[in-house]
């Protein structure tokens, strides 16, 4: 299907500080949706050019979104995924990190990605979003 205006919105940021920004992903699973994908905001293509800080940021960043998506999604679990090089799936030349929510019985690795419209992805931006600000808040 295709999606005009699909790309990654301002409104699909859910956090961001000096090393990384974590947004609602524009293509989604099925059974799987509002997953995260965090970048760091400055070019590293890959796992072996990412410096230690960032490495700890977007980390920081997959832990606060994986306890977001267990309270506001309502998930039986989270998986990361993060790929390297050719021949470990990279297709996207800039390091980033996906964060799916998980359901029993989902069948994630069974079933394939679609491009969705920004006005989908609001809702599931605004809960991720509102909790991880309230969270820092009263940290």
């Amino acid at each position: 299907m295709d999606v005009p205006d699909k790309g990654t919105k301002q409104e699909d940021v859910i956090f961001r500080n000096v090393y990384v920004t974590a947004f609602i992903a524009s293509k989604w699973w099925p059974n799987n949706k509002g997953h995260v994908l965090i970048v760091p905001n400055k070019h590293f293509e890959n796992i072996y050019e990412l410096p230690k800080e960032y490495a700890a940021e977007i980390h920081r960043a997959a832990q606060l979104t994986a306890y977001a998506m267990k309270d506001t999604y309502g998930c039986d679990g989270i998986t990361t995924r993060q790929h390297n090089e050719p021949a470990g799936s990279q297709d996207v030349w800039h390091y980033h990190l996906h964060v799916y929510p998980r359901y029993k019985r989902d069948f994630f690795y069974f079933t394939k990605g679609y491009q969705t419209n920004p006005h989908k992805r609001l809702v599931y931006a605004k809960k991720l979003k509102s909790w991880i600000d309230s969270y820092l808040y009263n940290e």
